[in-house]
């Protein structure tokens, strides 16, 4: 161990030659600062995925090497751990760059000198702060399961201070031959990496909860951590945030908490609920200095914080669901009640709620207008002639863009869909819907339209843990795009929503690098986007069908699309304004779009060239396509249009119906 003074000098000569994070000298001997096990985090890479160290459960070994952008040492660093591959497939090997300003820096870096290997942002400092990083080409090996560092040091002996034993490949001969690790630290030598905060430890005890720290939570945290809100404990005072200080460490070093999961390098949102950098380097620090009290008064105890039953307040008509018993146990079906619109006029709706009864057993809630009230049931969706928002947890309000609304007409009935999950008691759900309208003589100028991008046709093979699946919409006149709604199910790995405008230019909407099953929400644009006409929004899934997702029933089974949580969905909600429309001139394009050979294209024609190619079809789609991919192919020309696609409507509709992975989960 190194003495307080030696630690400071480090400290000073630090801080006198770096600000921010950067690289120092290269060759400086560093100190070894590595603590007994890796704290787990969640960064983003420079492929546009979140990683996170739990995830890797399949392999024996993690291996993560410390990188900066331009230096030597990493580069053959990076050429080593790609050689290392190849001799070590149960071993997972990362970088670390803790230094890059931004992520496309990383990028390029990794296109520019070809590596494949991921390098993760460290874009807070936090995770190399935590685990030691001294220096470029450092080397780490963490066991999967304990997060247990086993060695430490240079990746080879270029990287060494002195003679050793074994470097990293030695360490992991050792460790998959079920020995220790003979050289578990070896001292090294390279770019030297500054973490200023972490020489400020002792400063850390001095921030401030009264001022710092609860005023954020309060802001970002305490709208579901209240009493009667949806998350598991209430933020009412410093006593329980200090009793639950290492779980919101964990939470936010992972990213878990506060549930927003756009990269925030995509895209401006409304109602952005992310931490800033500030923010989380507070708290993270504020817990690490153990959470202290200090002065001040306590701002959560202040005010007493209980979550309202409607969050916008008290709608002008409220629609109550047909009541539902939740069974215990077993599957239940997706219901499709029906209930009558009272309104005897029509109205401008600019807001709307929708209010689970029972929110543990209440998984998702869609609910669309009819002006035939029909019988319960699911061909009651095919009637829905407008939607006003969907309920999942994270989202349960669709608020409306000033002078923009949807109609609510008079009379007809809502038509809902609903999914429930049992768990482990019987329940009785009694959701609403709330409809605040425009008032009157100051009705909206514009209409907001809806549509929904769904591919039913996925096909996600077992153990594959980044299968990719596409659907798009071409809009076939300027738009403006308001909101978007990204969902899949359980093996839903991440998701993203890409402009592409007919000129070929591309822009990327949004990016989730990690989806959520258990937090979805609409997100709607800052400023609404502009779609030119001719214009394709392409929705793109990647989905974990292997042992490394947590949530995965049944990494061996292929999985299609289906309705329950166990199957999956690629299913995306838009909300929109044509450009040309307004209250008083209607010119509603969308029922065009909805068509189902157009829905088809959008779900076979992966390279986007409004034609299907025979090589774009897979599975059990060429499987009973294929055979008859000539009969379709009316004109003779070797692929398939639109004007085609209905030829093969049945052949289609086959798959459509027994597509289903299973009927039951898997127990």
């Amino acid at each position: 161990m190194r003495s307080k003074a030696m630690l400071a000098g480090v400290a000073i000569l630090a801080l006198a030659l770096t600000a921010g994070g950067v690289a120092l000298a290269n060759n400086t001997v560093t100190a070894n600062l590595t603590p007994a096990r890796a704290d787990n985090f969640r960064l983003n890479d420079n492929y546009g995925f979140a990683q996170d160290l739990r995830r890797l459960v399949d392999v024996k070994a993690i291996v993560l090497v410390a990188q900066v952008n331009g230096d030597a040492g990493s580069r053959k660093a990076a050429a080593a751990l790609q050689a290392m591959q190849a001799s070590y497939p149960d071993v997972a090997f990362l970088m670390l760059n803790s230094t890059a300003k931004n992520r496309a820096e990383i990028t390029a870096e990794a296109t520019t000198q070809k590596i494949s290997v991921p390098i993760l942002h460290d874009d807070l400092q936090l995770a190399g702060e935590q685990l030691g990083v001294s220096y470029a080409g450092e080397a780490f090996v963490i066991e999967p399961k304990t997060l247990k560092i086993l060695y430490h040091g240079p990746v080879d002996a270029k990287g060494a201070t002195a003679k050793s034993s074994g470097y990293l490949g030695e360490a992991l001969k050792d460790l998959l031959a079920g020995r220790a690790v003979s050289s578990a630290s070896v001292s090294g030598k390279g770019t030297t990496i500054a973490f200023p905060e972490r020489d400020r430890r002792a400063m850390h005890a001095s921030i401030s909860y009264a001022k710092d720290i609860a005023p954020v939570l309060e802001a970002k945290c305490v709208a579901c951590h209240q009493t009667g809100g949806i998350a598991p404990f209430a933020m009412s005072n410093y006593e329980q945030v200090k009793t639950f200080a290492p779980m919101i460490r964990e939470a936010i070093r992972t990213r878990t908490m506060p549930p927003w999961h756009p990269d925030p390098t995509i895209g401006k949102f409304e109602h952005d609920g992310s931490l800033s950098p500030d923010q989380v380097r507070s708290i993270v620090h504020w817990v690490e200095a153990g959470s202290p009290r200090g002065d001040g008064l306590d701002p959560l105890a202040a005010t007493v914080h209980t979550a309202p039953d409607w969050p916008l307040g008290k709608p002008d008509l409220v629609i109550d669901v047909p009541a539902y018993t939740v069974p215990a146990s077993g599957v239940v079906d997706y219901q499709y009640p029906v209930a009558v619109n009272p309104q005897t006029e029509a109205r401008w709706v600019r807001a709307a709620t929708i209010l689970p009864g029972d929110r543990q057993g209440t998984h998702h809630i869609l609910s669309g207008y009819m002006s035939k009230l029909g019988a319960a049931g699911a061909a009651t969706t095919m009637q829905w002639e407008a939607s006003y928002g969907e309920y999942a947890v994270g989202g349960e309000s669709l608020s409306l863009p000033e002078k923009v609304g949807i109609m609510l007409p008079a009379g007809g009935g809502m038509g809902f869909q609903m999914h429930y999950t049992p768990y482990g008691k019987e329940a009785v759900d009694k959701s609403k819907i709330g409809f605040y309208f425009y008032p009157k003589g100051q009705e909206p100028e514009r209409i907001m339209r809806h549509l929904v991008i769904a591919n039913n046709l996925i096909e996600i093979p077992p153990g594959e843990d980044n299968h990719k699946e596409v659907a798009y919409t071409t809009f076939p006149k300027d738009a403006l795009l308001s909101s978007v709604f990204l969902h899949t199910h359980y093996r839903g790995r991440a998701g993203s929503l890409e402009l592409v405008r007919p000129d070929g230019s591309r822009e990327m909407l949004i990016s989730l690098p990690r989806y959520d099953f258990n937090w979805q929400r609409t997100y709607g644009f800052t400023d609404p986007v502009k779609i030119p006409a001719g214009s394709k929004i392409v929705a793109t899934y990647w989905y974990d069908n292997s042992v490394r997702n947590p949530a995965n029933p049944d990494p061996t089974k292929t999985i299609v699309w289906g309705p329950q949580s166990w199957e999956e969905m690629h299913y995306t909600s838009l909300y929109y304004q044509w450009a040309d429309e307004t209250v008083a001139h209607p010119a509603d394009a969308t029922p065009d779009m909805m068509k189902m050979p157009r829905r088809l294209m959008g779900a076979l024609d992966t390279n986007l060239d409004d034609k299907v190619q025979r090589n774009e079809l897979h599975g059990r789609v060429e499987a009973a396509v294929g055979p008859h991919f000539d009969e379709i192919d009316v004109n003779k020309d070797s692929v398939l249009d639109v004007s085609e696609l209905p030829a093969g409507m049945k052949y289609f509709a086959e798959i459509m119906a027994s597509g289903r992975s299973v009927r039951k989960p898997t127990p």
